[in-house]
């Protein structure tokens, strides 16, 4: 525990370890697919009917409250990765600004966060795709499509989707970069399909009364209700950003792509959610598509457009594994960096010859696959948030610090009224740790004891003879 204070030198791509070095392939288009990809899909294809059941029509307010906190951490991000365009994304800056020990625990927290969002969205789509063969005629046993605590046996098309999206990772960046902003486009046109086909079904009525639950996250029964318990689940749906952040080493000009791509991504995926939430809510009453699965697909049923609902849910088969592609991409480079600093295994930050890291990916893709096969959505997107929400603290925090301590140090992007954003960012995501579930908290901090115990046993002391070796 004598290092807990060491801060991280970002060390120039020319002086590291050839096998250590990931390939620039990536422009700005592709980081702002990378962030599309990532934010529009599982929140509002899937969650959206979760966040209804906590908040009823006040969702659509859930949902701009969880847009609004993002957006300000987004442009701390910004700041913060033009400044250190190195892989690790809140890790990294946080090693930086903070130190070993403060790094260890964001590490840790983004660890558990990409990993149960590549889970969440796994289930998300596996809801989809059994949805699809079913209106296909070709439905799979109940028990193939859920884990053990919905009544099955294991979710093997989640688990299916992890595999596949894995082996296009391994095979290289700018080839799955490519695959992805194909597939963004195939989403962003389904979703346009649903605002259109259920804009005539539009029916105010269905927004009365709008906040049911009330505001606070403890509705009248005492339980976990109401606008801002839907916002810290539905928080989920908007942090696909940082993602973008992670990938800094890989991209060809980062003083320039990285602001870009991170704001850019954005502002177009809250206008995204804005309309397709609005539609959502004025088509069918809240209470018929609350905790589906499949809420818009239902929805189209609902109103008499089964054609509209194939197509999306097609669509979702086929395109919601961009979500999956992103953060699973983000999770390896979270893994990687920790392993070439040392607080992981250096044997796992290894990469191939076609400049990716295998051997981080498949060791990715077993943790998820057994989380996504077994685990209910709601629980695992609850407790991905509060590894974001602290990851977001951290990097909101990081900025302020830079600001004071650096005043004068070159940002290639500035975020504006400094001050304002980032105490506003770490508030809000504060309060929004506060509204997740009681034992979403309480296994957070069970998770982090036992990262503290992981550190103390090995992490510290790899990472120092990491720091040795690169020295001599």
């Amino acid at each position: 525990m004598k290092n807990w204070n060491v801060r991280k030198a970002i060390v120039a791509r020319e002086d590291m370890a050839e096998e250590h070095r990931l390939s620039q392939t990536l422009s700005w288009p592709h980081l702002i697919a990378l962030g599309v990809g990532a934010i529009v899909g599982t929140g509002i294809l899937t969650l959206t009917g979760v966040g209804a059941a906590k908040a009823g029509p006040a969702v659509i307010l859930s949902f701009a409250i969880a847009g609004l906190i993002c957006a300000f951490a987004a442009l701390a991000y910004a700041e913060m990765a033009t400044m250190y365009p190195a892989a690790g994304s809140a890790y990294t800056y946080s090693y930086v600004v903070y130190g070993e020990l403060v790094a260890w625990i964001v590490g840790w927290s983004l660890i558990l966060e990409y990993s149960l969002v590549v889970s969440a969205v796994a289930v998300g789509w596996s809801g989809y795709a059994a949805g699809f063969l079913a209106s296909l005629g070709a439905a799979l046993p109940t028990e193939l499509i859920q884990g053990p605590e919905l009544g099955g046996i294991v979710n093997l098309p989640a688990i299916f989707i992890i595999a596949a999206v894995a082996g296009l990772l391994i095979y290289g960046t700018r080839e799955s970069a490519n695959v992805n902003a194909i597939l963004v486009v195939v989403k962003l046109l389904a979703l346009a399909l649903f605002v259109v086909v259920a804009l005539p079904f539009f029916d105010i009525g269905n927004f009365q009364p709008f906040m049911p639950y009330g505001f606070p996250r403890s509705g009248p029964s005492g339980s976990e209700v109401g606008v801002m318990a839907a916002a810290a689940i539905i928080f989920f749906a908007f942090y696909g950003f940082d993602a973008i952040a992670t990938a800094a080493e890989e991209t060809k000009d980062p003083d320039r792509d990285l602001g870009i791509g991170i704001v850019g991504s954005m502002i177009l995926c809250v206008l995204i959610y804005m309309a397709v939430a609005g539609a959502a809510i004025g088509a069918l009453v809240y209470t018929r598509f609350a905790d589906s699965p499949e809420p818009l697909a239902l929805i189209l049923r609902e109103i008499g457009q089964p054609w509209a609902a194939s197509l999306l849910g097609a669509a979702a088969v086929i395109a919601l594994p961009t979500v999956i592609l992103a953060f699973f991409y983000g999770q390896s480079r979270i893994f990687f960096t920790m392993a070439r600093d040392g607080l992981l295994p250096t044997s796992l930050a290894r990469v191939s010859s076609r400049g990716t890291p295998v051997r981080i990916t498949i060791f990715t893709a077993v943790i998820v696959a057994i989380i996504a096969g077994i685990f209910p959505l709601a629980d695992i997107a609850a407790l991905a948030n509060a590894g974001t929400l602290t990851a977001f603290i951290a990097v909101a925090a990081c900025m302020l610090a830079m600001r004071r301590r650096e005043p004068d140090a070159p940002r290639k992007f500035t975020t504006p009224l400094p001050w304002v954003v980032g105490i506003v960012a770490i508030l809000g995501c504060a309060y929004l740790f506060w509204s997740l579930p009681i034992k979403t908290q309480q296994y957070f901090l069970v998770w982090n004891v036992i990262g503290l115990f992981v550190y103390w046993l090995f992490g510290s002391r790899h990472a120092e003879r990491a720091r040795d070796a690169r020295a001599a």
